[in-house]
């Protein structure tokens, strides 16, 4: 499973998706959660500015990743 950082204690759903390489722009992601496409530690989450928090799990088909805190 990936895992990306963040500096922050957050980090939006959407800009996750981003910066995961999930998908390529900010429509797409809107796009893909709205569509119920997207789970968050197992459960179809279809707010785009969810906040996610170190710990938490997202997966999308078959990809899926990690938020973690950076160091």
């Amino acid at each position: 499973m990936e895992k990306i950082s963040i500096r922050d204690d957050f980090i939006k759903l959407g800009q996750a998706m981003k910066l995961a390489g999930l998908v390529e722009s900010g429509v797409e992601a809107k796009e893909v959660i709205q569509n119920g496409l997207v789970k968050v530690n197992g459960e179809v989450d279809t707010r785009r500015g969810r906040k996610l928090v170190p710990g938490d799990e997202v997966c999308f088909g078959k990809d899926s990743f990690v938020v973690q805190k950076r160091n």
